[in-house]
C-alpha cells in the first residue's frame, strides 16, 4: 500500500520520469525494505530460539508514512518549485534522510533509558494519535468517496480479523478483499459504471515498462544535495526524534502484545538500514512500523517479514510496482490500514491500567492538532493561499483557532509523550516526576523541538516559560496534602 502511493507521490507530485522513478529510487528502496524485514525477521527468529516459543511476531517494517507526505509536500516539493528541477528536489529528499538517520542511529543509545522512565499510558497514547490520526483518518475517506469497492472490502476484513470468519480455501481476508476490491474495480470500467479507476490502456503501458532494475550507488546525487543542508537540518534533526520516539513506541506496542524485543537494537539497524537506502537513491526513510499487534493477532510471524521482504524487492527490482498501480485500486488496500489503526488505538487503552486512561487522551491531542494542521493547510494550499494571508484572526472568527493548531502540531509526537506522561504521575501522586517532565517539555520548547516549526534559540518563549511555571507549580503540590488512592477515576 505504502510502496504504491510513495510512487504516486514521486511520479506526480515531484514529476521524476519514470526512467529514474522505476529505474533507480524504487530499486533503492526496495533493496532498504528488503534489508529492513529481513533484519526483524533475524530478532523475531533468535527471540523464538531463545524462549522456546512459535509464536513470535517480527517487527513490522516499512517506509515511514509520516516521512512520505513530509519529506514530499515540505523538502521535495518547495525545492522542486524554487528550482524548477526534479532532481534538486530528489537530492535535497535524500540528504534530509541521510541526516536523519544520523540521529535515529545516535538515538538508539538513549531510547532504552527513555523507554525505562516513560510510563506505557505515555508511549502507547502518542502512538495511539499517529494510529487515528495519520494511519486512519485518509483510508477512512477514501473508503467512503469510492463506497462500493471500500465498504465491501472494509467489510471482508472486519468480518475475518474481528469476527473468525473463514473464506473457502482458508484464504486470507486481506487477499479476499483486494480481489473482491479489483473484480468490482474491472466491472465497473467494463458496465461504466463510473468507479474504480482502472482502465486497460494503463495495464497496456506497465506491462511495456516490465524489466529488471539493479539497486545502484548514488554518491553523487546525494553529495550534491549538501547545498540544502541548512535548509534541511532543521526538520531532519527534530525528524529524527521523533522517528527513535515512534520506533520505542512500537517495540514498546510489541512488548504489551507479548514479544520483548531490544529497543537499541531495534532503533539502531532503523538508523542503518535508512543511511543504507540513501547511499542507493532513496529519498524515504525506514521505520519500525506501527502494527505489531495486528498481524500478531491474524497469525503474521517470522515467515511474514521475510516473505514481505523478499516480494518488495521483486516488486522494485522487475519495474512490477507501475503494473500493480494499474491493475489493483488502491480503495481496495487501504480497509487494511484502517484495520491496524483501530487494533493499535485499542491497544494503548487495553494494556495500560484502566486508572491512566486520561493520559491517553492527553497524549492523543497534539497528534490530533498537527492531523488537523495538515488538512487546513492542503485545503488553503489548494485554493492558492495560505494561514498567513487568510490571516489567524479571520479563521478564528469562524471557529478554526489556527494559531492554537500550529503551537500543538509542532513536534506532536514528543508533545504527547510527555503530556501523557505528566498526566500518568499525576495520577500516581509523582508530582515531583511530572515536574520533571515539564521542565523537559520547556527545554525542548525553548529550542523549538516541540511547539515550534524550527530549530533555534528561544523559538517559542512564552510557551517555554509556561512550562517552566508548571514545573514550579507541580513541585510545589509536595507541600499540599495528597490524597492516597493511585486515581479518583471509576475503575
Amino acid at each position: 500500500m505504502n510502496l504504491l502511493v510513495l510512487t504516486g507521490l514521486l511520479k506526480f507530485v515531484i514529476e521524476i520520469p519514470d526512467a529514474v522513478l522505476f529505474g533507480t529510487i524504487l530499486p533503492a528502496i526496495g533493496l532498504m525494505l528488503f534489508l529492513g524485514n529481513m533484519y526483524f525477521a533475524f530478532m523475531a527468529r533468535r527471540l523464538s530460539t531463545k524462549e522456546g516459543r512459535s509464536d513470535v511476531t517480527a517487527l513490522p517494517s516499512g517506509p515511514s508514512v509520516p516521512h512520505m507526505f513530509f519529506v514530499v509536500f515540505a523538502i521535495m516539493l518547495p525545492i522542486k518549485v524554487s528550482s524548477g528541477s526534479w532532481e534538486t528536489a530528489w537530492q535535497a529528499g535524500m540528504i534530509w534522510v541521510f541526516i536523519e538517520g544520523i540521529v535515529l542511529f545516535a538515538g538508539a543509545f538513549i531510547a532504552p533509558a527513555i523507554r525505562r522512565l516513560t510510563p506505557r499510558a505515555a508511549l502507547l497514547g502518542t502512538l495511539a494519535g499517529i494510529s487515528i490520526t495519520f494511519i486512519s483518518m485518509r483510508p477512512a475517506f477514501e473508503i467512503a468517496e469510492t463506497p462500493i469497492i471500500g465498504f465491501i472490502c472494509l467489510a471482508i476484513i472486519l468480518a475475518s480479523w474481528f469476527g473468525g470468519v473463514k473464506y473457502p480455501g482458508n484464504l486470507p481476508g486481506g487477499l479476499v478483499a483486494i480481489a473482491v476490491g479489483t473484480v468490482l474495480a474491472w466491472l465497473s470500467f467494463a458496465f461504466g459504471w463510473g468507479f474504480g479507476n482502472v482502465n486497460p490502456d494503463a495495464v497496456s503501458n506497465s506491462v511495456s515498462s516490465l524489466g529488471f532494475s539493479f539497486a545502484w550507488l548514488q554518491f553523487d546525487a546525494l553529495w550534491a544535495g549538501r547545498e540544502h543542508l541548512l535548509v534541511v537540518l532543521v526538520t531532519a534533526i527534530p525528524f529524527g526524534v521523533y522517528d527513535f520516539i515512534e520506533a520505542m513506541d512500537n517495540v514498546e506496542s510489541a512488548s504489551a502484545a507479548g514479544d520483548e524485543y531490544s529497543v537499541r537494537e531495534a532503533v539502531g539497524a532503523e538508523g542503518v538500514i535508512s543511511l543504507i537506502g540513501t547511499l542507493f537513491g532513496s529519498p524515504f526513510a525506514n521505520a519500525v512500523y506501527i502494527g505489531h499487534p495486528g498481524w500478531k493477532s491474524i497469525g503474521g510471524r517470522v515467515g511474514y517479514s521475510v516473505a514481505t521482504g523478499v516480494l518488495v524487492l521483486v516488486l522494485t527490482w522487475l519495474s512490477i510496482v507501475p503494473l500493480l498501480l494499474s491493475v489493483i485500486p488502491v480503495v481496495a488496500i487501504i480497509p487494511i490500514l484502517l484495520y491496524i489503526g483501530a487494533l493499535i488505538g485499542a491497544q494503548a487503552f487495553q494494556a495500560t491500567p484502566k486508572s491512566h486512561a486520561p493520559a491517553i487522551i492527553f497524549a492523543l491531542v497534539p497528534n490530533l492538532a498537527a492531523w488537523a494542521k495538515v488538512q487546513i493547510d492542503g485545503a488553503l494550499g489548494a485554493a492558492g493561499t495560505n494561514a498567513a494571508a487568510v490571516g489567524p484572526d479571520k479563521m478564528a472568527q469562524t471557529g478554526v483557532l489556527y494559531e492554537g493548531l500550529d503551537v500543538l502540531a509542532g513536534g506532536a509526537v514528543v508533545t504527547g509523550l510527555l503530556w501523557g506522561a505528566m498526566v500518568v504521575f499525576l495520577i500516581e501522586r509523582k508530582p515531583n516526576a511530572a515536574s520533571v517532565v515539564a521542565l523537559v517539555a520547556a527545554i525542548l520548547t525553548f529550542f523549538g523541538f516541540i511547539h515550534g516549526s524550527a530549530i533555534g534559540f528561544m523559538v517559542l518563549p512564552t510557551v517555554a516559560l509556561s512550562y517552566l511555571l508548571v514545573a514550579a507549580l507541580f513541585y510545589a503540590f509536595n507541600f499540599m496534602e495528597l490524597s492516597n488512592a493511585e486515581s479518583e477515576t471509576v475503575e
